[in-house]
């Protein structure tokens, strides 16, 4: 089968979307697939995968987008594939895959996402970024127009929110959860480099350390962990931060809590695993994600989770088995209780044995074997066309 992959930069470090497309790309490839990996940004050469990487040029980012969705349209006008599938809105797809949402969602209700003073300025943000208005009206075209494209939903979580915005007949609609590469996410073979990893942040053997992957800090509630550190006077606790964000707004807050000694900002990385396998819980409090992908890796390593059920990857969670489940995402009450809990080597350990009971559930495999199914649906619609 020959799938064009759409994505505007097809670089894993960017993000989770990011990461997805460019690992299933791969892993059509060793099935015997044709994937070409279409892109403003080339990524990683990955064996068995064409890339193409077209011209996004100008001075804006909503000028490089539009100039690069032009060249899209020539692209697959002169080209055949089976399935084209796209992780963002573009003009013309088989398969839409909003790993980070509706655009129109953002646009519009994104900045009910964050609080205080952040949420007027998100709301300004979104007003103001012509990016972000293109995407949602490419979008509102794509899923309005006489054939829109299949829709996939990360989570039912997410496919609550697609309803609401577009009324697309039943069979336009797929869920198809997250997935974990489980032979890269193997707590077994990664303990070395875990532990090496431990000893490189100054992570003592007797130390706690809670994991929280973002590159979005605001939105994935950095503030609210911070402030329910503050709660947990155990001096084993540590919380570890990775990713790209510039930490400097949280250091002032880091220094009011006294949490200077007990908060370690680690900087982005290439090897989440061993990040995952040093680590001895995960947390993301975050106000909005589809599906998190961090929160799927870290229960596949057996961390236990403290996330919310604004995360559609809760929705592979028994709380209080494999972790907690907050209703509120601003309850920093509710997190250090959580937090204190999991203080407990007792109850660290249990929990940690259940979430490793998930890595089937979770297979990349599963997940990929499903992915076909979904585009078996589409090819015959789109040959009868």
């Amino acid at each position: 089968m020959h799938v064009a992959l759409v994505i505007l930069h097809a670089d894993p470090s960017r993000g989770g979307a990011e990461r997805y497309t460019v690992d299933l790309a791969a892993a059509l490839a060793r099935l015997g697939h044709a994937p070409t990996l279409i892109s403003a940004t080339a990524g990683p050469e990955l064996p068995g995968v064409k890339a193409v990487v077209l011209p996004a040029s100008g001075y804006t980012r909503t000028g490089r987008y539009l100039r690069w969705l032009h060249a899209l349209e020539s692209h697959l006008r002169e080209q055949t594939y089976d399935i084209v599938h796209a992780a963002l809105p573009i003009r013309q797809c088989d398969v839409y895959h909003p790993h980070a949402g509706l655009a129109v969602e953002a646009v519009q209700h994104g900045h009910l996402k964050r609080t205080g003073w952040s949420r007027l300025g998100s709301w300004m943000g979104n007003q103001l970024n012509g990016r972000r208005q293109a995407f949602a009206f490419v979008e509102r075209k794509l899923l309005t127009g006489p054939q829109p494209p299949l829709v996939i939903s990360l989570s039912a979580y997410v496919q609550t929110s697609i309803r609401q915005f577009y009324p697309l007949p039943d069979d336009r609609h797929a869920c198809l959860f997250n997935a974990v590469d489980l032979q890269r996410f193997d707590p077994q073979a990664t303990a070395t480099a875990g532990a090496a990893w431990r000893r490189q942040m100054g992570c003592r053997t007797e130390d706690i350390v809670a994991l929280m992957i973002a590159q979005d800090f605001t939105r994935k509630g950095l503030s609210e962990a911070l402030a329910a550190m503050a709660q947990v006077p155990d001096s084993r606790l540590k919380l570890m931060v990775v990713g790209k964000p510039d930490p400097s707004p949280w250091l002032l807050q880091v220094k009011s809590l006294g949490l200077t000694e007990r908060v370690i900002f680690a900087g982005p990385t290439t090897q989440p695993a061993a990040c995952y396998r040093g680590a001895d819980l995960f947390v993301l409090p975050t106000k909005h994600d589809p599906c998190s992908l961090v929160v799927l890796e870290a229960l596949a390593m057996g961390l236990p989770v403290i996330t919310t059920t604004r995360n559609g990857a809760a929705e592979a969670m028994t709380p209080g088995r494999h972790g907690y489940v907050l209703s509120d995402p601003e309850d920093v009450t509710g997190l250090a209780v959580a937090l204190r809990e999991l203080c407990d080597d007792s109850v660290r350990s249990a929990m940690a044995a259940h979430c490793r009971t998930l890595r089937a559930s979770l297979s990349y495999d599963r997940h990929v074997e499903t992915l076909l199914e979904i585009y078996g649906r589409v090819v015959p619609q789109r040959r009868a066309a």
